[in-house]
């Protein structure tokens, strides 16, 4: 008997068996068991409170594999930046001695950060402090104009946020690195533009990331559920995060 069901295309097959493969991956890597620095900037204590605290996703809202693969091309085009600006003249470091990342980790271990370099020395036309950190971001088209256009504190202040505080709790093991502005890289992954700005350490925006730490790291300790962002679900932030059945079933 003939059979005209419409079936998935080879396309289709090899694309679920590639994202099968990128998920069984993830969710074979061991959770985080601390408090990530590059997080403290996100606008809702509460969801980074459930982050921390590794409270299951609602369902339906953990990253595909499509998403995964996103990631990984961010992680390809970081390396060939590097690749780029050490060609330019940077003498950018990107592992310890021992070949593990630079990072910091304080409050036991609780709370880490893992930087993407260190600018140990720049062209001399540029006229660049050092040591000074470097972050890199790929952004899509449209996230990569409004940074050129308003700089990376407005137009992305997890971003700042997550500079700002690598800079403050570096400077034990790089001395020097807060007093030189960060270099902020952007990659536009749709037209390869590269973006560039020097960021000047915040120290309050430091001091108030390093708070939010300790009061999320407390609150967890005590059992007690940090307030979260919005009065009405329909908050904006509330809309894409991934804890949103969780946090909105509970009374307070």
């Amino acid at each position: 008997m003939l059979d005209f069901n419409p079936r998935p295309s080879t396309a289709e097959r090899i694309n679920a068996l590639v994202d099968a493969a990128l998920i069984a991956e993830r969710e074979a890597t061991p959770p985080r068991t601390y408090l990530g620095a590059s997080r403290l900037g996100h606008a809702c204590e509460r969801a980074l409170q459930f982050e921390f605290a590794d409270a299951p996703k609602d369902e339906g809202a953990d990253f595909g594999g499509q998403t995964l693969r996103i990631f990984a091309i961010g992680h390809q085009l970081e390396d060939l930046a590097i690749r780029w600006l050490r060609a330019a003249g940077f003498d950018l470091v990107t592992q310890k001695r021992d070949g593990g990342q630079f990072g910091f980790s304080v409050a036991g271990g609780r709370i880490r950060g893992h930087v993407d370099g260190i600018i140990a020395d720049a062209p001399a036309a540029l006229d660049m402090r050092v040591p000074a950190l470097w972050e890199c971001k790929t952004m899509n088209a449209k996230n990569w104009r409004a940074c050129v256009k308003d700089g990376v504190a407005v137009s992305k202040p997890v971003y700042a946020a997550q500079i700002a505080i690598y800079q403050a709790y570096m400077e034990p093991s790089v001395p020097g690195i807060s007093a030189a502005p960060a270099l902020f890289t952007a990659i536009n992954k749709d037209t390869a533009e590269l973006y560039h700005e020097l960021v000047p350490f915040d120290a309050d925006l430091a001091q108030r990331m390093s708070d939010r730490a300790v009061r999320i790291l407390q609150a967890t300790d005590a059992g007690e559920l940090l307030p979260r962002i919005a009065a009405n679900r329909d908050f904006f932030e509330c809309r894409f995060c991934a804890h949103a059945e969780r946090c909105w079933s509970l009374v307070a």
